[in-house]
């Protein structure tokens, strides 16, 4: 057998190459792991976890408003975007070492640098300023774990725009803004901005939000979004956007403008395989433009393989995780794994923020044609003390012939916390008749998932 440098090379150092390489490398198995920017990846560096801390900091100011409600007296109170911005890059630097360091205790190399495919055992990594990685490696098995980057569109003036990357550090938090686009993180910055205290406008080319999700939870939710104060503006995309003295004008296709002082675009994001060399070794893309890969992560070429948003099945971090693990345990440890990619959960940390898990309606009625639907629309029971308007819903959808709840839909506090559980049970198959015999936990929001016995008829339009 020839002889390389490493049994295995990870290009990526994000949440699924690191878990691949830590996985790999406990086995014994000699391990590089590659990162061109910092280890981490998207979610520590640039997405989940810096996106939570600041809708934390955007949620302070209903905090404020229910304290009032419930006898606080509070003083004056100010938001220091520039001393939030330090505090949180100060956590993302000591998250990206403990990523280092559990690499290194698990044994694996790390090289600084971006790297590309030479051929199906070699890849180079190029020089990185105050780097000395910079070289050829050869490797038995090459992972991919590059995950996605955003994308901008292209009209005139797009370039003035900006993306997710860049509104982590503002260096002065904008008095108006405009979130581009409708999916799950257009609606969470849309949120944080509004949170902060900047007049926000969301607007989608689509005809509602949240496309994907159940119908029922994305009406609810532009509701709620546009009750806290966000404009949403939905059926329209750019013609162009100018500089002005007093801004950035968006001009519309149907001739709506705005003028605001930032323009943020969350179009959707593109699996990051460019430079990486794939068309020299056989690694076909599909029509996304994702790394094609088989339930073992295999791609078309052999002695490589790709986890993560670079192949465009679930894009959530948890997801990248089991896929890397599920890849190390089949190549590394003698143990064929594959990662079950039905009925994950997921959560949209929106103002309110929701969770959902399996089917949509739509969905669920295209599939089984018959079926189920259980839904409660109410006001909180922690906003009805003082007057609070917000609403939250709850939703099941039942497969009628076996009564198997195959969607769990929630907007409203805590729905990311709910989900979780609710997941569990959607996972193993559940029945309605064994929904219903869980007791409920009163008083709490989530009670109502296990209280719905009416049926749902769409005529039904009336809320609580």
């Amino acid at each position: 057998m020839a002889e390389y440098d490493f049994d295995l090379f990870v290009i990526g150092a994000g949440s699924g190459g690191v878990r691949a390489a830590r996985v790999a490398a406990m086995s014994g198995a000699r391990v590089a792991v590659a990162e061109e920017y910092r280890v981490g990846g998207t979610c520590v560096i640039r997405g989940c976890v810096p996106k939570k801390f600041m809708v934390y900091a955007s949620e302070v100011k209903t905090q404020l408003k229910t304290a009032k409600g419930y006898g606080w007296t509070i003083g004056e109170a100010s938001f220091d975007w520039k001393s939030f911005l330090h505090d949180k890059d100060v956590e993302i630097a000591r998250l990206s070492g403990i990523y280092v360091t559990n690499l290194q205790k698990a044994g694996a190399h790390l090289l600084h640098g971006r790297a590309e495919i030479v051929d199906a055992h070699t890849v180079e990594v190029l020089p990185k300023a105050g780097s000395k990685d910079a070289g050829r490696y050869t490797a038995r098995k090459i992972l991919i774990a590059t995950g996605g980057r955003p994308w901008r569109p292209d009209f005139p003036g797009a370039e003035l725009g900006i993306t997710s990357d860049e509104a982590f550090h503002l260096p002065e938090l904008p008095k108006r803004v405009m979130v581009v686009g409708g999916g799950y993180i257009a609606v969470e910055f849309a949120s944080i901005f509004n949170g902060l205290g900047v007049q926000t406008t969301l607007c989608y080319r689509g005809a509602n939000i949240l496309r994907g999700f159940d119908d029922d939870v994305r009406s609810h939710l532009a509701d709620e979004l546009e009750k806290r104060g966000i404009k949403v503006v939905l059926g329209c995309s750019h013609e162009k956007l100018e500089k002005t003295d007093t801004g950035l004008l968006s001009t519309f296709n149907n001739d709506l403008t705005f003028e605001t002082d930032a323009v943020m675009f969350a179009t959707g994001r593109d699996p990051y395989v460019a430079g990486l060399g794939l068309e020299k070794v056989g690694v076909k893309l599909n029509d996304r433009g994702a790394i094609m890969v088989d339930d073992y992560s295999r791609t078309t070429a052999d002695y490589i393989w790709a986890v993560g948003d670079v192949t465009d099945r679930i894009n959530l971090t948890p997801v990248a995780i089991r896929e890397g693990a599920a890849f190390a345990q089949t190549e590394f440890h003698d143990n064929p794994t594959t990662f079950d990619h039905d009925m994950v959960a997921s959560a949209v940390f929106s103002q309110p923020p929701v969770g959902a898990v399996g089917m949509s309606e739509a969905q669920a009625r295209q599939a089984f044609g018959k079926v189920d639907i259980y839904r409660a629309v109410f006001r909180p029971m922690k906003s009805t003390f003082y007057g609070g308007q917000d609403r939250c819903l709850m939703k099941l959808v039942v497969k009628q012939d076996d009564q198997r709840v195959v969607g769990v839909h929630v907007v409203g506090p805590d729905s990311p916390e709910i989900i979780q559980m609710a997941a569990i049970a959607v996972k193993m198959g559940v029945t309605k008749p064994q929904w219903d015999s869980t007791c409920a936990v009163h008083p709490t929001l989530a009670e109502e998932l296990v209280t719905m016995r009416e049926k749902y008829m769409p005529s039904e339009m009336g809320t609580v």
